[in-house]
């Protein structure tokens, strides 16, 4: 287990999830963006693990120039960084596993998606458990457990009532622009939105030849900054490429490179087979709200002028915040959005099995009559399938927004604080 009495080191959610498949599997590869705390994390859990990282040129030139050699002089437990940057080391390693397959011998990171990656992932395929490592959350940062996800779906939110207390800022703007790499939340707001443009800047320039050809970095530079405008909306591919000039099928390659580099996902539409009436399209998020704000210049003194816009971020927030809780719960929790040609939406739907949830999302300091409106109708949709319906709101008290009891309006900061 990590070693956390060093006062820089915040503990991570995933450290429970690392520590079961470090005990299991003889390869864990943790998976995130550059930044995300991945090495730290590998050499905090481990500290008398062996660490090479490929990030160094002499480690990188020597595992390229000969990957089953680098592989048969390591330790018989290591952990190697970056693995991305030297693909053909997977087949050593394979090589290595099936003559000994101990738990716990590999621990990868990488800062692009293996699974993406054919060459690598294949090479791995049932020797592999990949964890997923989401930039920091709100309850990460400040040091509480975390528990909303669980909480909520396992039925343990109920009424709430607050006493009233004088209107305060709302602390959301900070939040939702400093995102969740150290980098940023640990660095005054302006110097925090400089340090996102040039971390997505360093990323496209360095990071993503390792994983494809692109001739030009400044193509898909310019799409990221396009996408920042538009997201938590419905992905349009056609509109991108006639707005950027490019064909359908570069935009969608480049697409497919930031989400490999883990700066962006797409959500995908809920639907059933017999329902024609809903929307199929996903929509785009960034997995960081603070790189979709610096990209599209808003910052925490844009909270009033600009809602409609900060709107969207905060979805992308929230949404963060419980993909990451999601990836520290053994359940496997489906993440995707409801739209119907009638445009009643639900920003977030979350499935485990035949179970559905539906999450709203409001930057208002109080719930609205009409805010469950979209929640209703997909309890409409699923019958008896939908367990609960949650409206987030910037407020205090947990309350009912319907006489159907599981549909209640939750404060936002539930996220972090329970």
């Amino acid at each position: 287990m990590p070693a956390n009495d060093s006062p820089a080191y915040l503990s991570r959610g995933l450290e429970g999830p690392l520590q079961e498949a470090l005990e299991d599997t003889p390869v864990v590869c943790l998976l995130g963006a550059r930044q995300t705390g991945k090495s730290t994390l590998a050499v905090q859990f481990e500290q008398d693990r062996p660490y090479f990282t490929l990030d160094d040129d002499d480690v990188l030139e020597l595992a390229l120039s000969d990957p089953r050699g680098f592989i048969a002089e390591l330790p018989e437990k290591v952990t190697i960084d970056e693995i991305q940057r030297a693909p053909e080391l997977t087949r050593a390693i394979k090589r290595s596993v099936d003559a000994n397959r101990d738990p716990g011998r590999f621990l990868l990171t990488g800062s692009a998606n293996l699974l993406q990656l054919p060459r690598l992932a294949d090479s791995l395929a049932g020797r592999m458990e990949c964890l997923y490592l989401q930039p920091f959350t709100e309850a990460e940062k400040q040091g509480t457990t975390g528990n909303f996800l669980r909480s909520w779906l396992g039925g343990e939110v109920g009424l709430d009532l607050q006493p009233s207390s004088p209107l305060q800022p709302s602390g959301l703007p900070r939040r939702i622009t400093e995102g969740g790499f150290p980098g940023s939340f640990q660095r005054p707001s302006s110097r925090g939105r400089r340090w996102q443009k040039q971390y997505v800047q360093a990323v496209i320039e360095r990071d993503i030849h390792d994983i494809a050809q692109v001739k030009d970095g400044r193509d898909v530079s310019r799409l990221l900054t396009y996408l920042s405008h538009q997201n938590a909306s419905l992905l349009n591919i056609s509109n991108i490429a006639g707005a950027l000039g490019h064909t359908r099928a570069t935009i969608e390659r480049y697409l497919v490179l930031l989400e490999r580099l883990f700066l962006i996902r797409r959500l995908p539409a809920w639907h059933r087979n017999d329902s024609k009436r809903l929307v199929k399209t996903p929509k785009l998020h960034f997995t960081d709200s603070g790189l979709a704000t610096s990209l599209a210049d808003l910052g925490p003194e844009n909270w009033t002028e600009k809602r409609q816009v900060f709107g969207h971020a905060l979805e992308g927030f929230v949404l963060q915040q419980l993909h990451a809780q999601a990836g520290w719960m053994e359940e496997d929790i489906q993440f995707s959005h409801y739209r119907d040609k009638d445009q009643v939406e639900v920003d977030i739907v979350l499935s485990h099995g035949s179970d559905i949830w539906g999450v709203e999302i409001k930057a208002s300091t109080s719930p609205g009559r009409t805010d469950p409106k979209g929640l209703l109708r997909l309890a409409d949709q699923v019958g008896s399938a939908f367990r609960s319906g949650i409206v987030l709101y910037d407020g205090d008290s947990i309350l009912p927004l319907h006489q159907d009891p599981q549909i209640l309006a939750v404060p936002i900061h539930k996220l972090w604080d329970l």
